[in-house]
């Protein structure tokens, strides 16, 4: 797995009070947003607001409350350019001291991902965005 992380997606209680406050209480610039997501471009990497039982529902963990130990209200995501690649980090990380929380299929927004947490149980999204076997050539 490369080093990087490509979208920090924080869960938040009021998407509508919490994108006011990082767009106009931060000035951070929207690149895109819906009613049920939005998404902040960053120097290096995006930011993206999501309801916390949404994203719990999404990682299929027990959304518990604000802060409980069975959901943070946080998912860390690395993009690839292929299916092969997502599960290929899936079980690599796995067999290293992770553990596989969400198995990689095909998700309802278009691609392809799964989850994995690291030791201390935050979570990983590995995602290839266009849900192909093979990279563009």
């Amino acid at each position: 797995m490369e080093p990087r992380i490509t979208i920090v997606t924080l869960g938040v209680r009021d998407l509508s009070r919490a994108a006011a406050f990082y767009r106009d209480g931060l000035g951070f610039p929207v690149e895109d947003a819906s009613e049920h997501i939005v998404f902040f471009k960053l120097q290096h990497l995006t930011l993206a607001l999501y309801p916390w039982d949404k994203l719990a529902e999404d990682a299929t963990v027990d959304h518990g409350d604000q802060g409980s130990p069975a959901f943070r209200g946080v998912t860390l995501a690395h993009n690839v350019e292929t299916n092969r690649e997502v599960r290929d980090i899936l079980d690599h990380a796995a067999k290293t001291g992770g553990r596989l929380v969400k198995p990689p299929e095909t998700v309802g927004w278009g691609g392809y991902s799964g989850y994995f947490a690291d030791p201390d149980g935050h979570l990983w999204e590995v995602a290839c965005p266009a849900n192909v076997e093979t990279p563009p050539s």
